[in-house]
């Protein structure tokens, strides 16, 4: 049974005439009797009575009719919801990122977006580089945002905007104006509020850090937090030290109850990801346009 056939048995039901219900559906009164005793022959079932030089619906037909009306109703839905999110006037987009360019850069790009298409539901989910790229690879989310580099084939990575780390102090520690001769033993004694395991930034530090001299067992990691705020929040009238992305400490650092310190970062890069074996959906191609553009 095919939706056409259920098309032509319909507008014969509706009009009792074969010649009409051709004349609607733009076939031959032919080509439409065929059909109807092609349904009727498979199914071994009598839905039209021919009365004279007339036909009318048998009861079988009858109640035939409700069900194959229903069924090209939802067939039209689902082509016409199939029409909207290929237009952008319906869908949900699944975005995750990590903390810095979750709370940082993506807001502004995402209020954008939702002016241009307001009737996708855009959803975003906060975790770190590690957790992101694993969103990515098991199909939880279409597009995902992090902060530097990874090793994931399966992945494809855009860069978007450059980002760069910094050490950030109290106003009067030792870090503030260190001097080349007594940097690695200041890193070395101070106590350390990072971000966990497995988030870009800390990655970032761990391998600027070792670059400079200093291997990752050897810092003293006092306390750990999940986000740049509470690493922020922590240094504040405190003797420790942290490493946050420059647009996370800024406000911060504007008001005077930190300060960045001289030790030099590289820059890191914001990367989109998307899985290179998924075709995008519209919505997210759009929004990833969207953020390059910007």
């Amino acid at each position: 049974m095919t939706l056409e056939q259920l098309s032509i048995f319909v507008a014969v039901a509706e009009r009792q005439h074969i010649t009409r219900a051709a004349d609607a559906v733009g076939l031959t009164p032919s080509a439409v009797s065929a059909s109807v005793k092609a349904l009727e022959g498979f199914h071994n079932v009598k839905l039209f009575n021919r009365v004279g030089r007339g036909i009318e619906l048998t009861e079988a037909g009858r109640l035939f009719l409700k069900e194959a009306k229903a069924t090209l109703a939802r067939a039209n839905a689902a082509a016409l919801v199939l029409s909207e999110l290929g237009g952008l006037k319906r869908g949900v987009l699944h975005i995750h990122a990590s903390q810095t360019i979750a709370s940082y850069w993506l807001p502004s790009r995402m209020v954008h977006f939702h002016d241009l298409y307001p009737a996708i539901d855009l959803r975003l989910t906060v975790g770190n580089t590690q957790t992101v790229t694993r969103a990515i690879e098991e199909g939880q989310a279409e597009i995902g945002f992090i902060e530097g580099d990874i090793d994931a084939p399966l992945l494809r990575s855009t860069k978007l905007a450059d980002d760069e780390i910094a050490i950030v102090v109290a106003p009067g520690h030792p870090l503030a104006n260190a001097g080349e001769r007594e940097l690695l033993g200041l890193i070395k004694s101070t106590l350390w509020v990072m971000r966990e395991q497995g988030s870009g930034t800390r990655s970032t530090f761990e391998t600027a850090m070792r670059n400079l001299g200093v291997p990752a067992e050897e810092i003293n990691i006092a306390l750990e937090f999940p986000s740049n705020e509470a690493v922020l929040s922590a240094l504040v009238g405190s003797d420790y030290a942290g490493a946050v992305s420059r647009m996370a400490a800024g406000p911060l650092v504007a008001t005077g109850q930190i300060i960045f310190s001289d030790v030099p970062f590289p820059p890191r890069d914001f990367m989109a990801l998307s899985h290179r074996e998924r075709a995008l959906s519209l919505a997210a191609h759009e929004f990833l346009q969207l953020c390059q553009a910007a």
